[in-house]
């Protein structure tokens, strides 16, 4: 059994996979709350014991830079570690990996009818972006190999903002003086 995870700062979804055939085939799947919790290990132990199961590997797509198999979540006081995971779940490895990098490496098995074209543009050759509006703005870049796209994470989505007027400069003071970082 495969465990796997969208990890939000509004919403972690954890459900479990059998691969059938080359193919993954969702077993069951749950929503947190994230900000119900203390940490993504709390949601996890509960998860397993409810549903009662063994896991072979696991891998979390967390919203966030994974430095060296640990996130600290950007919008919850969390961090995330790898090795602890591992532990928990008696495996041996879990894989973190940022959230839009996951939705990234999965576009290659959605079909045609999956998607809905905003514009029209002729598909072609060369890099490509994802974004997607969340908790915080995710973005994961796809570099084009020769054969196919091949996806990377980056946290564009937390830089900082820089106005670039004075009603820029002044919607910037206030949020300065009301969150202290303005991203």
């Amino acid at each position: 059994m495969i465990l796997a995870g969208d990890i939000g700062g509004t919403h972690t979804r954890i459900a479990l996979f059998e691969l059938n055939q080359n193919r993954l085939n969702r077993l069951l799947d749950r929503v947190y709350p994230s900000r119900d919790y203390k940490s993504l290990d709390e949601i996890i132990s509960l998860f397993v014991s409810n549903e009662n199961i063994n896991i072979s590997a696991a891998c979390f797509g967390i919203a966030g830079p994974v430095m060296h198999g640990k996130v600290s979540t950007p919008n919850l006081a969390w961090v995330v570690d790898a090795l602890q995971l591992t532990k928990l779940l008696q495996v041996q490895a879990v894989w973190l990996i940022n959230d839009l990098q996951a939705h990234a490496s999965g576009i290659h098995d959605l079909d045609a009818a999956d998607f809905i074209h905003l514009n029209t543009a002729a598909m072609g050759e060369g890099n490509a972006a994802l974004i997607a509006a969340g908790t915080g703005l995710g973005e994961a870049g796809l570099y084009w190999d020769g054969i196919r796209h091949q996806p990377f994470a980056c946290e564009g989505g937390h830089c900082d903002f820089a106005p670039r007027s004075d009603l820029e400069t002044d919607l910037w003071r206030y949020l300065n003086k009301k969150f202290g970082r303005v991203s």
